[in-house]
């Protein structure tokens, strides 16, 4: 097991030296990738994409010109060019207990997230994560990372916070508890395929989220910088409360809908998180 999203989720930083260079390179990917319908070409061309803009530093940040090229190189990858088959959505979970044979039901709830890996270095990582329907990964952040995920078949909802600053704290009062922080709600969606690729920056678009899986689903993740606890980037992870519960007896108050804020509490990994490593079957990146 891949201790737990931490492992998993090793991923890149990215550094944009020469604009026109890396746009003429990234022109010359997406020709190839559209001309010959090849999914080597794909992943390769986001190999290559990912190592002329990311750096192990994370700084600077990427410009708008690179993560618009790589959104629109993320956007037309699919399941079949990364080596994966759509799983079948047609089961009987959902159906409480009316669906039939009940024990085959809740195996299939049992079942792992799996990750596969694509390609990780000092730099950036490209990985999988295969979603059997309600796996969930739980509310986590990504300190100072920008973050690209696209759903390659199947749903999953995305939700997502980013932190109010200045930061506002209140105690919980609860032994053992953390305080809580506010945060205020980036993304509440389900995200299929057709939405395209997703980004989230360390300060903005949800650096806080969770996914749960509406049906079987894959989602391909690039992570920049990677996660590095001896440099500040460490996961943690979350639960959140509705901002009423503590908001009413402490005086915090916030000008806009309130149903748009939540207190944020860290806890510990948790121990549900049911994560395994799996083989990467697409094609090959010639490093």
């Amino acid at each position: 097991m891949l201790s737990k999203l931490q492992k998993a989720s090793d991923k890149a930083r990215l550094f944009f030296p020469n604009t026109a260079l890396v746009a003429t390179c990234f022109q010359k990917y997406i020709h190839m990738a559209k001309k010959t319908s090849s999914s080597s070409s794909k992943v390769q061309a986001l190999y290559e994409l990912c190592k002329r803009n990311f750096t192990p530093s994370g700084t600077p940040p990427p410009s708008s010109q690179a993560v618009h090229d790589l959104c629109s190189l993320l956007d037309i990858v699919g399941a079949a060019d990364v080596g994966l088959e759509e799983e079948s959505s047609d089961d009987d979970r959902g159906l409480g207990i009316f669906g039939l044979n009940a024990l085959n039901r809740v195996s299939r709830w049992a079942q792992p997230i799996t990750y596969l890996d694509i390609h990780e270095c000092d730099s950036f990582t490209m990985c999988i994560f295969c979603f059997p329907t309600s796996a969930v990964i739980p509310l986590h952040d990504h300190p100072g990372m920008t973050v690209f995920s696209k759903v390659l078949y199947g749903s999953m909802h995305v939700k997502a916070y980013d932190w109010v600053e200045p930061a506002c704290f209140q105690e919980t009062k609860r032994p053992g508890y953390h305080p809580v922080r506010l945060a205020k709600l980036a993304v509440d969606k389900i995200l299929t395929p057709q939405h395209g690729t997703s980004v989230l920056y360390p300060n903005s678009g949800g650096n806080l989220h969770c996914f749960t899986a509406v049906t079987p689903c894959a989602v391909l993740d690039i992570l920049s910088p990677p996660y590095r606890e001896d440099a500040g980037r460490k996961c943690s992870y979350y639960i959140d409360y509705p901002y009423s519960t503590f908001s009413s007896r402490n005086g915090a108050e916030v000008s806009d809908e309130k149903e748009e804020y939540a207190w944020l509490s860290e806890i510990d990994t948790p121990d549900d998180l049911y994560m395994r490593p799996g083989a990467y079957a697409g094609p090959t990146i010639q490093v």
